[in-house]
């Protein structure tokens, strides 16, 4: 196992996932629950019939044990995990929660374990994003790929990935027809939802279906900025909000209202309370919602003068 080394400021954070054929799912559970207290484990992993999907941070030693745990199922003995180190505090608790799906289309018939579309490496990536007969699509949702996303990239304009098959219905489809181009290429933040969607087009009777392998973390992680057809940062669900090429933390915060991406200039609005409101959901949140948001960030100021966390490990 390759990784990058921790330093006193930072800690390590592994994402990862696969899919397999994965009825046994819930015996999992209390093994990864009891080994993430011990470890001291933060972050969040998925069970599911489908597979496993997850994001946690913590020292390297203790990182790498939960990773050995879940490679000693042959399943999944080839599970590829990305690093990346964050200063400053990722989660806040840890769970380990079981669902029909790691990552929910709502489409019980795919089966992403049996039939994805072909990976496609980061090195390779751009020759993808330059190629005129293919179509590429950003397979996450519009307010992540308003932080960024790759030159020419599709946005599905979706607030959700169980939005996407319809859009392929009613937009991708006829765009197919207009431009008589079969091949589609597909990415998103760590290559779960594309790998899915990849199988989700092969069922709808796409032949030729592409995806960034790793996803957009890989390619910020492999790929040069002067060679970099990226544009932005990448948005992230956790503390860190968004990250940058070679995997730095970025420079975007979150609306703890409406959990959006908001950089420095939203902050400047007279829409922006900590805490409260923002200019994406000023308009939106009720008098009593906005009271109830300011006596939380009432209770997160004075939990950080009391250098406590206002949120604690629940596992």
């Amino acid at each position: 196992m390759t990784t990058k080394n921790t330093n006193q400021d930072g800690q390590l954070v592994a994402s990862f996932y696969q899919f397999i054929d994965w009825q046994d799912y819930k015996t999992l559970k209390l093994e990864l629950e009891n080994l993430c207290e011990k470890k001291n484990i933060l972050g969040t992993i998925l069970l599911a019939p489908e597979g496993i999907n997850g994001t946690i941070s913590g020292e390297k030693e203790s990182i790498e044990s939960v990773i050995n745990v879940l490679k000693k199922d042959s399943r999944m003995k080839n599970l590829e995990p990305k690093y990346s180190i964050a200063y400053g505090k990722t989660f806040y608790r840890m769970r380990v929660k079981l669902k029909k799906e790691i990552v929910s289309m709502g489409k019980d018939l795919t089966k992403p374990a049996k039939k994805t579309g072909t990976k496609i490496q980061a090195r390779d990536w751009n020759q993808v994003l330059l190629d005129p007969d293919i179509i590429v699509i950003d397979t996450r949702n519009d307010y992540e790929i308003s932080i960024g996303t790759f030159e020419g990239a599709i946005d599905p304009k979706t607030k959700s990935f169980r939005e996407f098959p319809k859009w392929v219905e009613t937009e991708l489809k006829p765009l197919i027809d207009k431009k008589n181009e079969k091949k589609v290429a597909m990415f998103c933040t760590g290559g779960i939802r594309c790998e899915k969607a990849s199988s989700y087009l092969l069922d709808s009777g796409f032949d030729e279906v592409l995806q960034l392998n790793g996803g957009i973390l890989k390619y910020l992680e492999e790929i040069n900025t002067d060679k970099s057809l990226w544009k932005g940062e990448c948005f992230l669900f956790d503390e860190r909000v968004s990250i940058q090429h070679g995997l730095i933390e970025g420079n975007y915060s979150m609306c703890h209202a409406c959990r959006m991406p908001i950089d420095n200039n939203d902050k400047k609005s007279n829409h922006y309370i900590e805490g409260i409101s923002c200019p994406n959901c000023f308009e939106t949140h009720s008098e009593e919602r906005k009271k109830r948001f300011a006596e939380r960030q009432k209770q997160i100021s004075l939990a950080k003068k009391r250098n406590e966390p206002h949120i604690g490990k629940k596992y």
